[in-house]
């Protein structure tokens, strides 16, 4: 009897898994090997009628075996914790896992090298909770620090999976504050820890097979026992009477709730389940559930769970006290946070307890950090990342931006609900359309045409405004299909012109600057082809609060979605666009943790990140660098206390302390910490975005001739192009230079203001009292004389990815880094030299690249300023050509510093008042909880 052809895709699917079969799982597959086991595979499927193309087959093989991840990094603090998984992975039975594992190889086809990494860092993640089945009372609170987008959700799910295999009875994961995204995340548990569809069985042991999803129907499964009182439909939340009519056996095999973080649904899973299975307390008023251990696990664990009252004699704030009232109710219980922004999680004060709710949530226990997979699509990659170390290039930004400067009059930055757009969209807008079609197009010819399509619209937070945005789209939309619908028209002979211009303006050279092999070529003759049934499938959606339409992933998973969706706050906080290829962005919030999630462009593109475009301003696009570089600041640092084997508060004390802490979220989830301690310790402040206002530009000239000025009372030493100044008091530098320099509001991160108190703050305990100042000059700039010195100005290239911007001029790095240690004698400068050395290569041996390693060739970083002497500090001072001096010579340089602190011996935190310096700094603390949504 002969098989009937499978369909292409099935049949591709088939094939990638039994390659990946044979390839060797303990390492890369070389090419030589992925080639050899990709011919018998392709002649078999030929043989069996599916004309696949080989080449395909290769690429795909190549591009999952070629994906890689660091492993994670985590603090703990073991105190009252009993190491107990070792023991355990040999004495129990790990069925949850292991089906789950299973899937995500053989069914998500995920690479296996990133499969591990899940299986190491849930290992790690499940070690630092308690072993459920220890007797008395515990607590184990912990963070897991990811990326957006970047597969928090599965490592979660791993996680849990682990968790009701070792034995905890009850998982609860709270999924965001709206229903779209419970019932997303729901969806995700039934597909890869239940094996059922929630929303016709609750029970692994019900009868029916028709229901079976995900894990539940991989061939050879066992069935195992896990029940869900939570369901995937939108209205599928928590309902106590429904539990009480379930009547599971409680505390027999694990339940499962997915539910919102609203105040009502957390206090009624608290009632029925001390209603349930509670026993009166010590204090004979109240009931507590024991012998049944509960982890909460809180998806966007920065969101609503943090409490922001401001002080510890109120009472927490509403989501927050029953989350902690809920934990609270049981004798053994953990709590495990998942976000992709933990500043205000860690801005949590440690040990905050209320009589009757308990310890609040900062993760005293253990903070992980998981590094995203190599073929991640982040904010370094979309935004670049300046380089810190001399030898490194830092990331550059992908050529994916295209800014926006033509919104005003459709879409003003400060509208009311009652704003009517006018009829006409923006062209640029009509672009951003316009390239959606065509990557819809695209991805046709490259054989994606049934996977999911997705367009983000987000410019506004009212709901009656993204409706009437939501119109205008689908009329537009709606005309460019009716116009190509009869393919001979002027009409349509027109519009293909424009989509061929833009094609040919923008794909095609932008895709040439991708990799070899990150995407297959494809000419607009093949796109053409594919605009129309690309046009059909194409629907136009508003996502919102009081909206009806939905996101109808799963139930066209196999045809594939196309969708615009117009939206705001519910498409902030992860709710995944499936498929996002196109973004068009204008909501401002000056907050970097919000920033980050309004971020849904951030995931993984495969076959098609060279067709993903991001259209926003460039004030904007401006911001998400800063934002980018806080993050990465905060993360090398932590990986730096990893090493160390700090402890989750100390970790807390740095950030909170911390320069690129500084806006990182709202004052308000700053809660009790109004007065926030800033330290420059071991810091280098650099100025790396410049106001070109001509009366900005004047002032700062004028302040540093005056400061060489005085400076040159003492003769300068001259150090090849540069002149040096030793022994300088921090009151000249204060007085001299940084109370009269004027930095831009772009850069959140060095205000002279708060450097200058820091610097106050050292003096008074003996600390920063010699000051080396370096003006540097350069062999072949410009000649400028500089008070009484003539010197060549330095040049400095505006930042990769930004385009020119009116009134502001941004560049990667004003630090020369072999300058930050030229002032060091040459022992200390040899000593910082082996400790970069020895730190660099630690973390290219972590991340696997020992192979690749170079080794710098002068001291960087925090290595080198541990050598610094605590009473000499540096102050570099860069002028710095003009970047408009080509047209008007007469024009004054820029003013650029950096300074290089040593690490501080004490204490010396400035304290400042967080309302007041958010006003000094201009900061516009946006309510992005609008009731209106």
């Amino acid at each position: 009897m002969t098989a009937q052809p499978q369909d292409n895709d099935d049949a591709m699917e088939q094939a990638i898994r039994l390659v990946l079969a044979m390839l060797p799982q303990d390492r890369q597959a070389r090419h030589e090997e992925i080639a050899e086991c990709v011919d018998p595979i392709w002649r078999m499927q030929r043989s069996r009628g599916q004309q696949l193309d080989r080449d395909v087959l290769l690429k795909e093989i190549e591009s999952r075996v070629a994906v890689w991840q660091d492993d994670s990094l985590g603090l703990k603090d073991d105190r009252n914790h009993v190491e107990w998984l070792t023991e355990a992975q040999l004495e129990r039975n790990w069925d949850f896992w292991e089906r789950y594992r299973r899937y995500l190889e053989d069914v998500r086809l995920m690479p296996p090298r990133v499969v591990r990494r899940l299986d190491q860092s849930t290992d790690r993640i499940l070690r630092q909770i308690e072993d459920p089945g220890r007797p008395g009372a515990w607590r184990r609170t912990g963070l897991v620090v990811g990326q957006v987008q970047s597969g928090k959700t599965g490592n979660y799910i791993g996680f849990a999976c682990k968790a009701a295999d070792a034995g905890y009875k009850l998982i609860v994961i709270l999924a965001g504050i709206h229903n779209s995204l419970r019932s997303q995340t729901q969806l995700r548990i039934d597909e890869g820890l239940l094996g059922f569809d929630t929303q016709y069985q609750q029970r692994s042991d019900q009868t029916t097979n028709t229901a079976r999803i995900g894990v539940g129907v991989m061939p050879g499964v066992k069935r195992l026992k896990i029940a869900s009182l939570t369901n995937s439909s939108e209205g599928g939340d928590f309902k106590q009477q429904f539990a009480r009519n379930l009547n599971l056996p409680i505390g027999d095999y694990p339940v499962v709730l997915v539910i919102k973080k609203h105040k009502s649904i957390l206090e009624n899973v608290r009632k029925w389940i001390v209603e349930v299975e509670g026993v009166p307390a010590g204090d004979g008023r109240s009931k507590v559930v024991r012998d049944i251990p509960l982890l909460v696990i809180d998806d966007e664990a920065d969101h609503a769970s943090v409490d922001t009252t401001k002080d510890d004699d109120t009472d927490p704030s509403t989501i927050n006290r029953s989350i902690r009232h809920l934990l609270n109710s049981f004798d053994r219980a953990a709590y495990v946070g998942y976000t992709a922004t933990p500043f205000a999680n860690i801005y949590i004060k440690p040990k905050a307890e209320h009589d009757t709710f308990g310890l609040d949530l900062f993760p005293e226990s253990f903070i992980e950090s998981l590094p995203a997979p190599s073929n991640y699509l982040g904010p370094e990659r979309v935004f670049g990342l300046k380089a810190t170390d001399p030898d490194d290039d830092g990331i550059k930004a992908l050529p994916i931006f295209r800014p926006v400067d033509d919104y005003e009059a459709w879409m003003p930055r400060r509208h009311k609900k009652e704003w009517a757009p006018p009829e006409d969209l923006p062209p640029s807008l009509r672009r951003a359309i316009d390239t959606f079609i065509l990557t819809c197009a695209a991805r046709r010819v490259r054989g994606q045409g049934t996977q999911h399509n997705s367009m983000l619209i987000h410019v506004t937070r009212y709901v009656s405004v993204q409706n009437r945005i939501r119109d205008q789209i689908d009329e537009y939309v709606s005309l460019t299909r009716d116009r190509l619908r009869d393919g001979m028209g002027g009409e349509a002979a027109h519009t293909l012109d424009l989509l061929r211009s833009l094609w040919e303006k923008d794909f095609s050279s932008t895709s040439a600057m991708f990799p070899a092999g990150a995407a297959s070529p494809v000419q607009w003759s093949e796109v053409e082809k594919e605009l129309r049934p690309a046009l059909r499938k194409i629907e136009v959606r508003a996502v919102n609060g009081s909206s009806r339409d939905a996101l109808e992933y799963y139930e066209k998973r196999k045809a594939g979605l196309s969708v615009i969706a117009v939206g705001a706050e519910k498409l902030s906080r992860g709710l995944t666009l499936e498929g996002l290829s196109v973004s068009y962005y204008l909501r401002a919030s000056n907050m970097y943790d919000t920033l980050l999630q309004m971020g849904r462009w951030f995931g993984y593109r495969p076959g098609y990140e060279d067709l993903c475009r991001l259209y926003t301003t460039s004030d904007l696009f401006n911001s998400y660098g800063e934002i980018t570089a806080a993050d990465n600041e905060l993360r090398q640092d932590f990986a730096e206390m990893a090493r160390l084997g700090q402890t989750p508060e100390s970790f807390g004390l740095r950030v909170r302390a911390s320069p690129a802490g500084l806006a990182v979220t709202a004052a308000n989830k700053m809660r009790r910490s109004v007065k926030v301690r800033l330290s420059y310790s071991g810091e280098l402040p650099e100025t790396t975005v410049f106001s070109l206002h001509p009366e900005a530009v004047r002032r700062n000239f004028e302040i540093l001739e005056r400061f060489i000025t005085a400076l040159d009372e003492q003769s300068p030493e001259v150090d090849g192009t540069s002149l040096v100044w030793r022994g300088v008091s921090p009151t000249e530098i204060i007085d001299g230079f940084l109370d009269g320099y004027i930095s831009d509001r772009g850069s959140y991160r060095v205000r002279p203001a708060l450097i200058a108190q820091y610097i106050r703050r050292c003096i008074a305990v003996g600390e920063l009292s010699r000051w080396t100042v370096r003006l540097v000059g350069t062999p072949i700039g410009t000649p400028r004389s500089i008070g009484a010195h003539p010197l060549r100005l330095v040049t400095r290239f505006r930042q990769d990815g930004l385009d020119s911007e009116a009134g502001r001029y941004t560049i990667k790095r004003v630090l020369s880094p072999a300058d930050e240690s030229r002032d060091l004698p040459d022992e200390l400068r040899e000593r910082a030299l082996e400790a970069t050395i020895t730190a660099r290569r630690l973390e290219a041996d972590r991340k696997g690249k020992a192979e690749a390693f170079k080794e710098p060739t002068v001291p960087t970083g925090q290595p080198l300023r541990r050598f610094r002497p605590v009473q000499e500090p540096l102050l570099l001072i860069y002028p710095i050509e003009h970047p408009e001096a080509g047209a008007n010579a007469d024009l004054l340089p820029l003013v650029g510093f950096a300074i290089s602190f040593p690490f501080s011996e004490h204490p010396t935190e400035t304290e400042y008042v967080v309302n007041d310096v958010w006003r000094q700094l201009e900061i516009d603390i946006y309510d992005d909880e609008d009731p209106d949504e």
